[in-house]
């Protein structure tokens, strides 16, 4: 997929030759000489990235920065200055940009912070995404539907119980689980530490799994908890 940037800067030569430097790059460019014109850009476009000057000729960039936080835009945005002044730095960055570049700035780095922050972006957007189904061993749970089905479309049937006891455990694989910590994921609440409800749970949980896998799905640590003992595949629908 190419990228796209929005450069926002009032100098008309930086604006050419930093457009041309990301475009032999392989990114798609689009150019703006003020925050008007950045946000008119922003009504028919959405760029992957904003290359924002801080010293603008209509209102700073920080002030544009700050409105499109406030507005939840979340589009990751880079401040370009001439100034070294720590404190807008601080400021930038306090107020919702993703990173800071002072100018001039070597093209090379230009680019990597762009990878960097697009990285980082793109990682946070997919991690905020619901999980739309789970696949382990042999199984796939799918949350929305609240629906657990073997790889031949073979239909489990739970209780709700024994769905969220199980979506709990898919959500935290290979991680020692206590029963206070399940009974707090399950109940919302602390709980007697002696109930035993979990372990009545689980144990027919495992019997009904049991009837299509022979895999040992859950490791009992004595005196410790539940640990669920299989790979773990999470899947997010695009958006």
């Amino acid at each position: 997929m190419v990228r796209h940037i929005l450069i926002v800067d009032d100098d008309s030569e930086i604006r050419k030759l930093t457009s041309r430097y990301l475009e032999e790059q392989g990114f798609r460019t689009s150019v703006a000489a003020s925050c008007d014109e950045c946000e008119r850009l922003l009504l028919s476009t959405k760029p992957d990235l904003i290359l924002l000057d801080v010293m603008l000729p209509d209102r700073s960039g920080l002030t544009l920065c700050q409105s499109l936080r406030e507005r939840g835009n979340q589009i990751p945005i880079i401040l370009l200055t001439a100034l070294k002044e720590d404190v807008d730095r601080i400021i930038g960055l306090e107020i919702g940009a993703d990173d800071y570049m002072v100018k001039p700035f070597v093209p090379r780095e230009l680019i990597a912070r762009i990878n960097a922050v697009l990285r980082r972006y793109l990682r946070a957007t997919v991690e905020d995404r619901p999980v739309s189904r789970y696949r382990f061993d042999v199984f796939t749970l799918e949350p929305t539907v609240r629906r657990l089905s073997t790889a031949y479309g073979s239909p489990v049937e739970l209780t709700g119980a024994e769905f969220d006891l199980l979506k709990i455990f898919l959500d935290r694989p290979g991680i020692l689980l206590t029963r206070e910590k399940i009974l707090d994921l399950t109940a919302g609440r602390k709980c007697d530490p002696f109930n035993r409800s979990i372990d009545v749970l689980l144990s027919r949980l495992r019997r009904k799994l049991s009837e299509f896998s022979r895999a040992v799905l859950f490791r009992t640590i004595r005196n410790g908890g539940y640990q669920f003992t299989a790979r773990v595949s999470a899947e997010r629908d695009e958006q």
